[in-house]
């Protein structure tokens, strides 16, 4: 097993989730926000990527759920597919130190076994034969022909359909309340991994990026309009700079959804998918502006 060495600290109080243009205007203060947690927030935790291996196949799958709630996707083969080009993209776990790394050299076992997140992309037009993929796609276009307009169904056929595209499943999936600032060089990994498969003749060269997003959305509350709060704060950026995307509630699939700011209050959300078509030449500019925005509310 190798260390992909994009490490991270991660801080919970006063991270980087506070990186979007609303933290600018927003005047709010702890005195505005009486219920808010003021325990000690303050843990400090190391992560680090690291190549997928198959010890990690029911953390993937752990992560896989989140995303894909209850949907007739076979997470094992998914989770497995993802171990099997673990040249290309990291898992996420806690960083351990040398003396661990001695140890696991005499045993061969991983001393991180929780899998706190997952980043990768998988060729879709080369693993049409995996009953995975067929039943991602299935769900995708059963999804889309139900809630998207027929412009927008036209772009997703092009892209996964046609057989003249080259698209891949971009995964960017982590536990809740794990701060954006560990996707920078989770993704910067994933893109020279690519670059690097692509010298070598593999297939990742890709037109269009397949993306789902995890938001939840407020009810407006008197005069206070709906509120939309993403799972993972970094993909209102991916949004933003998609090509083509369509909304479909997972409610039904779920019981009870709570956000990230559960310290706040436990109070329930609708939770919702964003399924996003990425043309696959903005990626790097998409990573640049959540690593610039990152920085900037780290250093404010």
């Amino acid at each position: 097993m190798t260390s992909k060495k994009v490490k991270v600290e991660s801080h919970e109080e006063g991270d980087a989730e506070q990186m979007d243009a609303k933290s600018d205007s927003d005047d709010s203060s702890d005195d505005e926000n009486p219920d808010i947690y003021k325990g000690d927030e303050g843990i400090t935790v190391d992560f680090e990527g690291r190549n997928p291996i198959d010890s990690d196949l029911d953390g993937i799958k752990q992560m896989l759920g989140q995303l894909f709630v209850k949907a007739h996707i076979d997470l094992n083969e998914l989770s497995g597919l993802i171990i099997g080009q673990n040249y290309v993209g990291s898992v996420l776990k806690q960083a351990y130190t040398d003396d661990d790394d001695e140890e696991e050299d005499e045993d061969m076992e991983d001393p991180c076994q929780i899998v706190f997140g997952v980043t990768t992309a998988i060729n879709l037009a080369n693993k049409q034969d995996q009953t995975c993929i067929k039943q991602l796609q299935k769900m995708v276009f059963e999804k889309a022909e139900k809630y998207a307009t027929d412009s927008v169904l036209k772009l997703f056929r092009d892209a996964l359909q046609s057989g003249s595209k080259s698209t891949a499943l971009l995964l960017n999936e982590r536990f809740v309340n794990i701060p954006a600032a560990v996707c920078v060089p989770m993704f910067e990994n994933l893109m020279v991994e690519m670059d690097r498969a692509r010298v070598k003749g593999m297939p990742y060269k890709f037109d269009y990026y397949l993306m789902f997003v995890k938001y939840y959305q407020k009810a407006a509350a008197g005069v206070k309009p709906a509120e939309i709060l993403y799972s993972n704060d970094e993909e209102e950026y991916f949004i933003k700079d998609s090509l083509a995307s369509f909304d479909y509630s997972v409610q039904k699939e779920t019981t009870t959804a709570l956000a990230g700011n559960w310290l706040e209050e436990d109070e329930e959300l609708q939770p919702f998918r964003k399924v996003l078509l990425i043309e696959a030449n903005k990626l790097p500019d998409i990573v640049g502006a959540v690593k610039s925005l990152i920085a900037g509310a780290i250093n404010n």
